[in-house]
């Protein structure tokens, strides 16, 4: 039986496309098994025997984009939930501390794939086994820098997945918060440097440079910290938040909360905090990378080698502003922004 509960939480459940949004199940994911013979420990080479259970780790509070995308993908590949796969979610709060551990029982537990969504999961699998084939679906960085893979043709290993490159996309993050936000010219950054790390952060300074715009960056070591300072920011003393890669320390949703309570606009690389009253949003569709990554899953449970499965990238970037927040902060969007906007929340 696997048990995860909730031990705290700092908003509503992750958003989804068929009606996981209100369900509030997976607070408490018990997934009782009954199997005939033993699970192996290795890399699927041979028919297993069904149904696949899948472990997904992920540092959020619940199933994240990506995790409902892979069990929306595997569904349209044809595969039935509880019937043809379990799907089992680890997740650590924001406390990456955690996911070692939280990887090691999902070795224990005999899973037949890891499914990861962000960088430190990835490494924490990779960390907890050399066996067990791992499947990424996003990732902040270039996943042959993580050492997560030798190179995206051949991945070697038994690690394979879908990136987004979300760092990448970092400059014109910022170029389309200046464009919502005119008089933007001094930005906070908050962010844990354990996690955003140098050349996480130098791509905002080398971008706010280019635009004549002054960053903060504001190291955040403990969630405690990062829940005083980004509350004592007031309106004025800077134009807009940005708010970081990572959810690790719950930074987002200070942010998040910040902004909505002192009237200062934000802008994340996901619209599930635009859905949310953030002003704007930049970044791929986490959704539809879960959704490609279930193609991956598939050819792992049919018995393909994951070292020899191509890693594959999402190309499909989403750019969501939330019009009630634009006119709560006396905003006007130019015609020519609002046309370039694959969501608006109004």
């Amino acid at each position: 039986m696997w048990i995860y509960t909730q031990q705290r939480v700092w908003g509503p459940p992750w958003p989804n496309r068929d009606g996981w949004r209100d369900r509030q199940w997976w607070w408490v994911v018990a997934l009782s098994l009954m199997v005939v013979g033993l699970f192996s420990s290795g890399i699927a080479t041979a028919e297993r025997v069904r149904p696949f259970r899948i472990g997904a780790l992920t540092t959020s509070w619940g199933p994240t984009p990506q995790i409902v995308g892979l069990r929306d993908g595997l569904i349209a590949l044809g595969y039935r939930e509880d019937q043809d796969f379990f799907l089992g979610i680890r997740f650590t709060q924001g406390d990456t501390s955690e996911l070692p551990t939280a990887a090691r029982d999902l070795v224990q537990q005999g899973v037949d794939l890891i499914f990861v969504d962000s960088d430190e999961p990835v490494q924490a699998a990779q960390q907890a086994t050399q066996q067990i084939p791992i499947v990424f679906a996003s990732t902040a960085s270039d996943p042959t820098q993580l050492g997560a893979i030798e190179s995206f043709a051949r991945p070697g290993g038994n690690v394979t997945g879908v990136t987004d490159l979300a760092l990448d996309l970092g400059p014109k993050r910022l170029q389309v918060f200046q464009e919502l936000v005119p008089h933007l010219k001094r930005v906070l950054f908050p962010y844990n440097p354990v996690v955003d790390d140098a050349p996480r952060v130098r791509v905002y300074q080398d971008a706010a440079h280019l635009l004549g715009i002054e960053l903060l960056a504001k190291p955040l070591r403990t969630e405690a910290e990062a829940q005083a300072t980004i509350r004592q920011v007031k309106q004025g003393e800077v134009d807009g938040i940005l708010a970081p890669f990572s959810i690790v320390l719950n930074i987002p949703g200070f942010v998040l909360e910040t902004g909505i309570q002192r009237g200062i606009p934000t802008m994340f690389n996901s619209a599930f905090f635009v859905e949310r009253r953030a002003l704007a949003s930049y970044g791929p569709d986490f959704y539809e990378t879960g959704k490609q990554a279930a193609r991956l899953v598939d050819k792992i449970l049919k018995g393909a080698n994951p070292a020899e499965i191509p890693v594959e990238v999402n190309p499909k970037i989403e750019f969501a502003i939330n019009l009630r927040t634009a006119n709560a902060l006396g905003l006007t969007i130019p015609p020519v922004v609002l046309f370039q906007a694959d969501r608006i929340v109004r």
